[in-house]
Parts: C-alpha cells; sequence; structure tokens
C-alpha cells in the first residue's frame, strides 16, 4: 500500500469519509457541550440558583462520563455499534432536555449526570470503532481526527455558550443540542456498521467503577476548598482508592483495563503512564492560566480565555501534524513530544509569574509558550493512544478502546486537583491579590515540570521496547 493511500486523503476519501465524521462528530458534540455550558454556568446559576452547587455541575459530568466510557465495551458487544450509538446519543439527548426543563439547580445536577453518560460513551465508542472501521496504517490519523475535535470545542463551545449567556437563553442552547444529537443517532444508525468481531460481552467491572467514581469525587471535593488540608484530604483518599483498584484488577477476571497495564515496566504500562502525566500537565495549566492572564497580566475574561484555549489548538495542531508518522519516525516524535512541552512549561515559569501589562511582546510570547506545550502533548498522543491498541492482547481490544478516555479523564480529575493544591498552598487565597497569584503561578509551573520530565524518561524505555 502507498504513502497516499495510507494518508489522509484515504481517511477522508470516498469510502471512509462518513463513518470518519461519525467518529469526530460523536467526540465534537460531547466536547463543544462542555465548553458550551461551562461558559453559560454563571447565567444558569442566577437564574435558578444553586451557587453552592456550582463546582458539582463539572464533578458529575467528569464522574458520568468515566462511568459511561466503561461500560462502552459491553454496550459495544451487546448492542453491536449502531445500537450503541443509538444508545449513547439518545441518552445525551434526554440530558439536554432535563437540564433545558430544569427549575432548580439539583435537577440541572441530574441533566449533566445523564449527559456525562452519553458524552462518555460516544467518546469511548468512537476510540473503538476506530480498529473496527479502518485499517492499522490510518490509526494514529483517526486517533488524531477524533482527538482534533477537543480543540475544535474549546473554540466553538465558549463562543457559542457566550451568545446564548448574553441572551438570557441558557435554556434554548440546551433545546438546540437536543435535534443535533438526535440527527447524529439517526445517521450513525445509518453509516456504522451492525457488527463487532465475534466474542461474549464482558463482564462490567463494577467494583472497580465504583471505586474510581468515588475517587474523582472526593478528589473534586477537595479541590474546590480554599484549604490545603481538604485538599491533601481528597487526594490522599483518591491515592488510596487507585492503589485498592490496582490491587483488584491484578486479581480479578472482571478488569477496568487490560491486564498488563499495571504490571510496571511493560510497554503498555509506559504508554499509559505517558498518557497520563501529559494530560495532567495540560489539564493543570488550563485550570488556572485564564485566571494567570487576568490577574497577572491585565486580560479581559473573553482574551484570556482564547490564550488558554492556544494549548488546545496546540494539541490539535500536533496530532493532526505528526499522525502521518510511522516506524522510526513516530518512535523519534514520541521522544521529541515531552520535550517540547518542557520547553513550553519553562518559558511559562519564567514569564507568567511576572506581574506586568503584557505589551504585545510578552503576550507574544506567553501565546507562543502556550500553543507549544499543548502541541508537545498534540504530537505524541494520536501514537500513545495506537500503541494501547497495539499493545493490547487480541482479546482485550474493546477494553483497550474505553481505557483511553477511562484514564484521560481521571488524569484530568487528578490534575486538576494538584493544581488547586498547589496554588492554594502557595498564597492563590491567602495573601491572594497579585502577590499570592504570582507565587500560585511560579509553584504551578515549577512543580509541573516534572510531569513531561517523568514523560521524557517513560518514552525513552518504551521506545526501545517497542
Amino acid at each position: 500500500m502507498t504513502t497516499v493511500e495510507q494518508g489522509w486523503s484515504t481517511l477522508l476519501g470516498r469510502r471512509n469519509v462518513l463513518p470518519s465524521m461519525v467518529l469526530a462528530g460523536g467526540v465534537a458534540l460531547h466536547a463543544v457541550n462542555v465548553f458550551l455550558v461551562t461558559t453559560m454556568l454563571p447565567s444558569i446559576v442566577r437564574d435558578i440558583g444553586g451557587l453552592d452547587y456550582y463546582a458539582w455541575s463539572t464533578t458529575l459530568f467528569v464522574v458520568a462520563s468515566i462511568i459511561g466510557a466503561t461500560c462502552s465495551a459491553h454496550l459495544l458487544q451487546t448492542l453491536r455499534p449502531r445500537g450503541a450509538y443509538v444508545v449513547a446519543a439518545l441518552l445525551f439527548a434526554l440530558g439536554c432536555l432535563v437540564c433545558a426543563l430544569a427549575p432548580v439547580m439539583p435537577v440541572l445536577l441530574a441533566g449533566r449526570t445523564i449527559q456525562g453518560i452519553g458524552g462518555g460513551l460516544l467518546i469511548s465508542l468512537s476510540y473503538a470503532m476506530i480498529r473496527l472501521l479502518f485499517d492499522q496504517p490510518l490509526w494514529p490519523r483517526a486517533m488524531a481526527l477524533v482527538s482534533g475535535m477537543w480543540g475544535v470545542g474549546t473554540l466553538v463551545g465558549p463562543a457559542i455558550g457566550g451568545v446564548f449567556a448574553e441572551m438570557s437563553a441558557w435554556r434554548q442552547a440546551f433545546y438546540a443540542i437536543i435535534p443535533l444529537a438526535v440527527a447524529f443517532a439517526i445517521i450513525a444508525a445509518s453509516v456504522l456498521p451492525n457488527k463487532v468481531a465475534a466474542g461474549r460481552a464482558s463482564p462490567l467491572p463494577l467494583v472497580q467503577i465504583a471505586l474510581l467514581s468515588i475517587a474523582v469525587l472526593t478528589i473534586s471535593a477537595g479541590s474546590v476548598s480554599a484549604r490545603p488540608i481538604w485538599n491533601v484530604t481528597g487526594i490522599t483518599i483518591a491515592a488510596i482508592l487507585t492503589v485498592l483498584i490496582v490491587r483488584i484488577e491484578r486479581r480479578s477476571t472482571r478488569k477496568l483495563l487490560p491486564a498488563d497495564a499495571f504490571r510496571l515496566g511493560t510497554p503498555l504500562a509506559l504508554v499509559y503512564a505517558t498518557m497520563g502525566l501529559l494530560a495532567m500537565a495540560v489539564t493543570s495549566d488550563d485550570v488556572f492560566v485564564p485566571l494567570f492572564l487576568q490577574v497577572l497580566h491585565g486580560r479581559s475574561p473573553l482574551v484570556a480565555g482564547y490564550l488558554s484555549a492556544l494549548m488546545a489548538g496546540g494539541w490539535t495542531v500536533g496530532s493532526v501534524a505528526s499522525s502521518n508518522l510511522s516506524g522510526r519516525n513516530a518512535r523519534r516524535v514520541l521522544v521529541v513530544a515531552p520535550c517540547v512541552s518542557l520547553v513550553a512549561t519553562v518559558l511559562l515559569l519564567l514569564m507568567m509569574p511576572t506581574h506586568s501589562d503584557s505589551g504585545w511582546i510578552r503576550l507574544g510570547g506567553l501565546a507562543i509558550a502556550l500553543f507549544s506545550l499543548g502541541l508537545g502533548v498534540g504530537l505524541g498522543w494520536p501514537h500513545l493512544l495506537t500503541w494501547i491498541l497495539k499493545l493490547a492482547a487480541p482479546d482485550e481490544q474493546d477494553r483497550a478502546s474505553a481505557s483511553i478516555t477511562t484514564v484521560q479523564l481521571y488524569a484530568t480529575a487528578m490534575g486538576a486537583a494538584v493544581a488547586g493544591l498547589l496554588a492554594n498552598t502557595a498564597g492563590l487565597a491567602d495573601p491572594g491579590g497579585i502577590e499570592g497569584t504570582a507565587r500560585a503561578a511560579f509553584v504551578l509551573f515549577a512543580v509541573f515540570t516534572a510531569a513531561p520530565v517523568a514523560c521524557l524518561a517513560f518514552t525513552l524505555r518504551l521506545v526501545r521496547s517497542i
């Protein structure tokens, strides 16, 4: 097969374009909704109240997404691709309907939970379908296409959410998503195949799912407190539960991740470790960068938000740019990727904590650093995800596909919690103001330089073993 036949022209050509758009569309639907709701949430709270539950809109959504992701392999075997996608899309639409009709915050939280389950299924099913729909040489490009939808969501979601918020029409935003989700279900049912590889549906690892959900809830609950003691408590409990999950995974026949995922030093374990650390590094910065830009560099919320979105843009560009690499070049880019993120993190460490009016030169430097941070992650991302599918045993392919979303979401929650702990301990709230924010920025970027350094060590070992 020639290079052209294996390239983007094949993935987006006549044979594959419709399945490709379905997989990308499912992730885009979820991603746009994430940033749309985040933008509208202040307006929602002003309308129906529930400020005390503000953070739980995201917390429950993330937990529900993890539950949906872990159930995707079972659903795929039970209902086949068409049925699984229809159920996922309709659950997502139902969640939107509940949110649109919500008279009070608890009802909205119920809707967000249903949305999260549907969204987690959509993301995880997209990764699972890549190996079923496309030849292996196309996997990195398909991974890049699907992952790139988060960049689209970051750019489009806040803009659409801002428009509906300005019009005091947040309910209409939820209503508008419903026909899109229903139309997506119809298209998926008509485009996707209705068969998967022969085999029985794997039993759900209910104990691990429950423990993982409690761990994320604990992390999130601790991270919203301004008191470091609660941050530490949340992270500690989550760490203990994670160790317990690992012990159960090693002994149980009902597994959450592929068997080699917890065997230290194996290629698959190295891939998961690298993937999780990269996701944590970007998430930790993404949580506080808009605040740092506003307080320390005098940017408006809109400008700060879109400067922060450069990380997602870099991630998308890196994924697309590196997805055509294979063999030795793919291994090389796995080593280059954390180096790019490390340089970007050091630049942010040098520039972000310094209070200034952010002239164009400094602002340009910050923009380049933020873009480069995401670029480094994106360069390695499609190859890391592809190696998860390559390294997993043949009878664990569905589980491996589902694990991509599970690990990414868990790393995201952990990254946000650690970032909150570091920022609060450094003085974000006390003494607060410019001084406290500058301290928080310095400590955050200083500590998280360790993430790409560790990733570099892991990838060096990985490329020697694969």
